[in-house]
């Protein structure tokens, strides 16, 4: 008895794939190089020992929206959420913070002369933000809710930068949606950034920013759970060099890079696809640092101590001009930084009275430097004392961060640049962009649509089209 697919790599979208043939019967492996399953939802002691740290993920709003999440008995399999009762906090020099609630009211109420127009820009988007997910997070395709996302279809393909000035006044709000669409890795000058400012917004308002209690580990855990009642299988250890030493299979399945699928199979591949594979383009990388704490971040702003997740960067010229830094192969002298402090809502990721911290800041990619004293004067800035806390730290640098996992090519953590048009040819343009020319062979990794985040839709959405596949191959011999 064969497998009817292996899939190489066992980060989200690797075992939404796994899980979804082995829901419709198919008998699956998944394979991964490192010692224990997860790809980017991992947790270990990086630092001290009783010191939980997210390896990658840490912060989990696409996990609660995610269709294919959704879909799963997470609860039963053991996942609790820490939702805090701020989704986000945006510190500024005057001692406030920016923040964020899952009512659209509270967090329009505190943008002062943006009020109005933050409640009208959120408002169809928070009351439908279900609709909405299931055409984001969707591959190519004609909108299954056209009347909800027409009126979006220009400010979805804006530059985050320059919606803000259009339709803000106010410094704060301008802050908060720049934070945002920092997550996209891209100059906030580049459509679509503004979609990812506004989709992020949206989750914030509605599900929330939780952590998962006990670590993200906790989540590919449960997945792997889930996978094996379902008859599949997980075998860790495994570094595959060449698809050829993998057992037969009706169909291989990678949740690898563009770069990982032709290290793996591009023997196996048409010259001119490997071609278009090889012009991929990838982000600048990330530098990530944890900490082990004596005690909380002593924040200058009250709403900071309400939230797991801070973004550090001021306002939006300045968030601005240091995205734009990376992009010119630069490292600012006040990089913008994503913080987490989730043991400040899970008490189980620290020893009694101690906390941990999480947090990144992007650097041009491939970098080796080290950013140690940059992130660490951006969280001081916003909590003076903050240094005197910290017992012990661990660094990746953007070099690093690839060497621990192949998928973050130059420390890219979100699977390849995602402008409009490699958001949609993602890694080519096609409608089942998952299937490569080569028959049986096929990619659902984050390089695919909709792309990167904890939200398995890139490895359901695979699965799908191998099923299809399948049907068809068996129409055709009935």
């Amino acid at each position: 008895m064969g497998y009817a697919a292996v899939v190489v790599g066992s980060g989200p979208n690797g075992l939404a794939a796994a899980i979804t043939l082995a829901r419709s019967g198919h008998r699956v492996l998944v394979v991964e190089a490192q010692a224990t399953p997860g790809g980017g939802l991992r947790t270990q002691e990086l630092t001290l020992p009783g010191f939980k740290h997210d390896v990658c993920a840490a912060i989990h709003p696409l996990a609660l929206a995610s269709p294919f999440l959704r879909s799963l008995p997470l609860a039963e399999l053991g996942v609790r959420w820490a939702i805090p009762p701020v989704s986000l906090a945006h510190p500024l020099d005057d001692g406030t913070a920016v923040t964020v609630t899952r009512s659209l009211a509270a967090t329009a109420a505190g943008l002062g002369v943006d009020e109005q127009v933050w409640r009208w820009l959120f408002g169809p988007l928070v009351e439908q933000w279900e609709a909405l997910l299931e055409d984001l997070l969707a591959p190519l395709h004609f909108p299954s809710h056209p009347w909800l996302l027409a009126p979006y279809a220009l400010p979805l393909a804006a530059p985050a930068a320059g919606l803000a000035r259009l339709l803000l006044r106010g410094e704060r709000a301008r802050a908060l949606l720049a934070g945002m669409a920092g997550h996209s890795l891209l100059p906030l000058e580049r459509a679509p950034t503004a979609a990812v400012g506004l989709l992020l917004s949206t989750l914030a308002q509605t599900v929330g920013w939780p952590v998962a209690i006990g670590g993200s580990q906790e989540i590919a855990d449960a997945l792997v759970r889930y996978l094996r009642q379902l008859g599949g299988e997980v075998v860790c250890g495994w570094e595959v060099a060449d698809l050829g030493e993998l057992p037969p299979a009706r169909a291989y399945m990678l949740d690898t890079s563009p770069r990982g699928l032709l290290r793996l199979a591009g023997d196996r591949l048409p010259p001119r696809y490997r071609r278009q594979l090889e012009r991929f383009r990838y982000n600048p990388g990330v530098f990530k640092i944890d900490w082990a704490l004596e005690g909380p971040i002593p924040w200058q702003a009250p709403g900071c101590w309400q939230s797991a997740t801070l973004h550090l960067g001021g306002t939006l010229a300045e968030i601005a001009a240091a995205e734009r830094a990376v992009w010119r192969g630069e490292h600012p002298d006040r990089p913008f930084v994503l913080l987490a402090q989730q043991s400040h809502f899970d008490p189980t990721r620290a020893p009694a009275g101690r906390q941990v911290a999480w947090a990144y800041c992007h650097v041009p990619h491939g970098s080796t430097a080290d950013r140690t004293a940059a992130v660490e004067a951006q969280v001081e800035r916003f909590a003076p004392g903050f240094r005197r806390l910290i017992l012990a730290r661990s660094t990746r640098t953007a070099a690093e961060m690839q060497a621990y996992n192949p998928n973050y090519v130059g420390g890219d953590i979100n699977g390849g640049v995602q402008d409009l048009w490699q958001h949609f040819a993602r890694p080519l343009l096609s409608l089942a962009p998952y299937r490569t020319p080569t028959p049986g062979l096929y990619l659902c990794s984050s390089s695919t649509p909709p792309g990167g985040g904890v939200h398995g839709m890139c490895g359901y959405a695979a699965a799908q089209v191998l099923l299809a596949d399948w049907r068809r191959q068996r129409a055709r011999s009935a």
